[in-house]
């Protein structure tokens, strides 16, 4: 039976704490990622929307390297957004950003009525190397 193994990025952010959960889970050769946000260190939301959408991948890129992934490991994204009409623009700019080029993952983007303060969440599946 496989084992599963908490990952945590060296400088993690309250949220963990406060909520009880992981960051990550290893489980064989795949990495299971926790919803990501733009929360700075204290957990607090950041309010320019754009920057919290940086902000959850750059969450999401220490989460990553903390299991020995990167971007190119993404084999499935999930996405939730509070309000998808109006925050498409952006958040396409910013995958622009992070995946210039195929192969693209997996996405499915989630419209949802609240995500205690943030606007946008990102988890994923990524593969170990």
């Amino acid at each position: 039976m496989t084992k599963r193994e908490a990952i945590f990025p060296a400088n993690r952010h309250a949220l963990y704490e406060q909520h009880g959960y992981s960051a990550a889970i290893r489980s064989g050769d795949l990495l299971f990622v926790s919803g990501q946000v733009g929360s700075r260190e204290d957990g607090a939301p950041e309010p320019d929307f754009a920057a919290q959408v940086r902000l959850a991948f750059a969450n999401l890129r220490a989460t990553l390297a903390a299991a020995g992934c990167g971007f190119d490991d993404l084999v499935d994204v999930t996405t939730f957004h509070t309000d998808p009409e109006n925050q498409f623009a952006t958040i396409m700019a910013v995958k622009q950003e992070i995946f210039p080029q195929a192969p693209y993952p997996n996405w499915t983007a989630v419209g949802v009525n609240w995500l205690a303060g943030f606007d946008f969440e990102i988890k994923v599946i990524a593969r170990i190397p």
